[in-house]
């Protein structure tokens, strides 16, 4: 006999299986309920406790000088919050102790505010118990943020303390405004690259963005990666930041001097075609000359002058004239069809008869366009055809979108054979610069062949791609022809284009160490419909070159766009040519400083103030003894003294209190690092020794102020 008591036992399981039946029921009817009658509810209930394919943003890719410095970069920059509704009443008693040791900390990293203005405009947000008062109205890079940060209440859990910070990444350029409409900028609005080299490798900057999904966890958001986030690479330009800054100073300090209007300034090495320095200044409304458009590549106007030398070398290359063919420019004014041709002196009397290799040097209109009307009048299109093959026409397809191809018209001729759509006028003026729109950077490519022996690069503006500091791929320099013109052609236009700075119209443009050689321009600048009878004119003063003349290393031009005279390339341009090779070769210049040292006459130098390490370095290279009591590596400034046949090197603190030292005779790096170690903010313009303080020595300074120097050689 079984021992369970059925009667007893079934009931209990059958009510136990009723009961789970029912709750089962009611489990299946609950989740109907929720997925019919519930169901847009709850499936809002789970957008909140969750995001999926959230994208994840890659790091943009830097661009960088020919030597890797950054040149634009996404640096991440932070706009600095205080709350002060967290932490009660704890927070407050905490305030009032150390709320002037956090303004005097405020006080020391922004000196432009006192201590006392902070605490006045602190305790302001406090009483209105703001939530998001800005400690500081400007954003701030990484390390102000971290010095703020450590500050007292400031250094406390957010919600306890009430400190944070909003972080922001900006595109920024260290070098401010260097070749920054070539660099380009960026759209922060929409994320999108607006012009010059951000625009052109935009794919390869921006990299791949991926995507994670987050889940809600004790109320507070879990990143799950899905796909990670490819950064960009970064593109190492051609640029170099020396010949940038030489270039530009010497551009606007031309511009200043003539209120002049645009300012192109473009730097190429001869070898390769790369683009060292390219500038592009233009005149705002407030008087200050900024980067607006890449006029280098974009201003397509007729050249002027500078056009005389490739109108030259189509004659010679074709062999229907030689430099001592001979032209009579009369007394200036010649009569070409139906108009007359004018040389720059026709006031003075003209040049008379002179060669053609005279014309180059002294720039005669008449003595050119003459030439190329006398040889080619009759086949305007093998004058047009020769243009083509020497490459002055070439499309260099630069890799920024503003660039505009050269605009070289081709002569065309009806079925009867007559020319149509070309004025007799045309070819002869075309010879001299008119008639025809080229950008500055086809001229400069044009000169930089002339200079490379006849082979004609393509300007290279970006040489090597990077990835996490490797090499991914190189762009090599292009070769667009291996010779622009034969040999002895070539001799001979280099030839002239000494004598035009030697003996002709680019005088400004000599140099005292090493030779160069150019072209002068000048150019009347059309105004659309109304040509160039709209009451102003508008001028076009150019200086294309290279230096040294002997074995050429870089080649240059230098347009100035003025209104109303005076206007000569020569006088405009070529200076700033000048400034420019000078800057250029001075800053590359490797020589001993052995050869310093006057073997006959041992003169004891004199030194002034200044950084005591590369003092000692030099005076132990020329040889003279030296007590320099330091152990330090870094630079160390103070005064030299001389006794018994010894420098004596005495270290001092550069911070010489709150007066105004005088840093006149004193070299910039000095100078700056003098009055920066003080407190000042420094501007300095021109080259050379400090000539001009704009605070006066002996006047009183406070932290922040600016001192701007005017430098001179």
């Amino acid at each position: 006999m079984s021992k369970f008591d059925n009667k007893k036992i079934i009931p209990r399981y059958s009510f136990i299986a009723v009961m789970m039946t029912v709750l089962g029921i009611a489990v299946v009817g609950k989740a109907a309920y929720t997925m019919s009658v519930k169901h847009d509810y709850w499936m809002e209930v789970s957008k909140q406790k969750k995001k999926d394919n959230v994208p994840s943003k890659p790091t943009r890719g830097n661009i960088l000088s020919d030597n890797q410095e950054l040149m634009a970069s996404t640096l991440p920059e932070y706009r600095l919050i205080m709350d002060f509704v967290v932490g009660g009443e704890k927070k407050d008693k905490l305030w009032q102790e150390k709320v002037d040791s956090i303004c005097e900390g405020l006080h020391e990293i922004f000196p432009e505010k006192s201590a006392k203005e902070f605490k006045e405009y602190l305790e302001t947000g406090r009483k209105k118990k703001s939530q998001y008062w800005p400690i500081w109205p400007k954003l701030v890079n990484y390390e102000t943020f971290i010095r703020v940060s450590k500050l007292p209440i400031f250094n406390m859990p957010r919600y306890q303390g009430g400190f944070r910070a909003i972080e922001n990444n900006a595109r920024k350029k260290p070098f401010g405004s260097l070749a920054s409409r070539t660099i380009g900028d960026m759209d922060h609005t929409t994320d999108s690259a607006r012009y010059g080299l951000e625009a052109t490798y935009d794919s390869i900057l921006r990299g791949q963005t991926g995507f994670y999904h987050q889940r809600k966890v004790l109320d507070q958001f879990l990143d799950f990666p899905d796909e990670p986030a490819t950064n960009g690479d970064d593109i190492v330009t051609t640029i170099n930041v020396q010949m940038q800054d030489i270039a530009e100073k010497a551009l606007e300090e031309k511009l200043i001097e003539i209120n002049g209007d645009v300012g192109v300034a473009i730097v190429m090495e001869v070898a390769t075609g790369d683009v060292k320095a390219i500038v592009n200044l233009e005149k705002s409304s407030d008087g200050v000359y900024r980067e607006r458009l890449n006029h280098a590549v974009a201003d397509i106007l007729e050249p002027g002058s500078v056009f005389k030398t490739a109108s030259v070398m189509v004659a010679l290359d074709d062999g229907v004239v030689d430099t001592t063919y001979q032209i009579n420019t009369g007394n200036g004014i010649k009569k070409m069809w139906d108009c007359y041709m004018k040389d720059h002196n026709h006031s003075r009397g003209g040049y008379g008869t002179i060669s053609l290799g005279r014309s180059m040097q002294v720039s005669s209109n008449i003595g050119i366009s003459y030439t190329i009307n006398q040889f080619y009048g009759k086949e305007p299109e093998k004058f047009v055809d020769g243009l083509y093959r020497i490459g002055i026409g070439e499309d260099l397809k630069i890799p920024i979108k503003e660039y505009v191809p050269p605009r070289i018209r081709r002569p065309e001729r009806t079925d009867k054979g007559k020319l149509k759509n070309w004025p007799l006028t045309t070819l002869p003026w075309m010879s001299i610069g008119y008639a025809t729109q080229i950008a500055p950077i086809n001229t400069l490519t044009f000169y930089n062949a002339i200079a490379n022996n006849g082979k004609m690069m393509r300007p290279r503006f970006v040489k090597q791609r990077v990835r996490e500091g490797e090499v991914v791929m190189e762009y090599p320099p292009v070769v667009l022809r291996e010779q622009i013109c034969k040999p002895q052609t070539l001799s001979k236009v280099r030839a002239m284009l000494e004598q035009v700075v030697y003996a002709g119209t680019g005088g400004k443009a000599k140099c005292e160490s090493f030779r160069v050689a150019g072209k002068t321009g000048t150019a009347q600048i059309s105004k659309g419909r109304s040509g160039y009878k709209s009451g102003v004119t508008r001028y076009l003063a150019s200086f294309a070159g290279y230096f040294p003349a002997e074995k050429p290393r870089y080649s240059c031009i230098v347009c100035v766009q003025k209104t109303g005279l005076p206007a000569s390339g020569g006088e405009i341009s070529g200076w700033v040519f000048h400034n420019i090779a000078e800057g250029i070769m001075a800053h590359n210049l490797n020589m001993s400083a052995t050869s310093a040292v006057d073997d006959k006459l041992q003169v004891a130098p004199l030194l002034l103030r200044g950084n005591l390490t590369a003092t000692n370095d030099v005076l132990k290279h020329l040889g003279y003894e030296t007590v320099f009591k330091s152990d330090s590596k870094k630079s160390l400034w103070g005064a030299v003294g001389y006794s018994s046949g010894q420098y004596l090197l005495n270290p001092t603190d550069s911070n010489t209190g709150d007066t105004m030292p005088d840093v006149t005779g004193l070299g910039a790096r000095d100078a700056v690092f003098m009055l920066e170690q003080m407190g000042l903010k420094v501007n300095i313009q021109g080259r050379g020794k400090v000539k001009r303080q704009s605070i006066a020595s002996g006047k009183k300074i406070r932290k922040g102020e600016l001192c701007e120097l005017t430098l001179s050689i």
